[in-house]
């Protein structure tokens, strides 16, 4: 039975584009390999991330046309922090726009941001929960 969430793709206009973006808000990339005719094969994370995101260049209008709603229009990636004050003042300093300020909610500290697409992210530091599923 499989046990983990490797990778997932996020639909992008552009390879370079979307990689300098990441990398500029403190992800890594993990590969970045040419597989000819205009195609790549681009993993990032976050630093010391384990689940990945592959940047998937669209191709044909049906795949541009959903670039940015693959969420259908709700926060559908979650960015985890430990430390949620500091990130969300660094991503501030590089650019991030939130469209929300921070919360918070039963289960952690939260904001809303939208990266260059459209696609809308909580980053959000959860709040501790105890062996009986007690928030502290």
């Amino acid at each position: 039975m499989p046990n983990r969430l490797a990778l997932f793709s996020l639909l992008v206009p552009n390879y370079d584009e979307a990689l300098a973006f990441f990398l500029r808000i403190g992800f890594e990339c993990r590969e970045d390999t040419d597989l000819g005719n205009g195609k790549r094969w681009v993993r990032i994370a976050p630093r010391g991330g384990e689940t990945e995101i592959l940047l998937a260049r669209a191709v044909g209008e049906r795949q541009r046309a959903v670039i940015g709603e693959q969420g259908g229009g709700r926060v559908w990636l979650f960015l985890e922090t430990t430390d949620f004050d500091t990130d969300f003042s660094r991503m501030q300093d590089v650019g991030i726009r939130f469209e929300t300020e921070p919360r918070d909610e039963p289960y952690g500290r939260v904001a809303v941001w939208t990266d260059p697409w459209g696609n809308r992210w909580d980053l959000i530091e959860f709040a501790q929960v105890d062996r009986v599923g007690t928030v502290s």
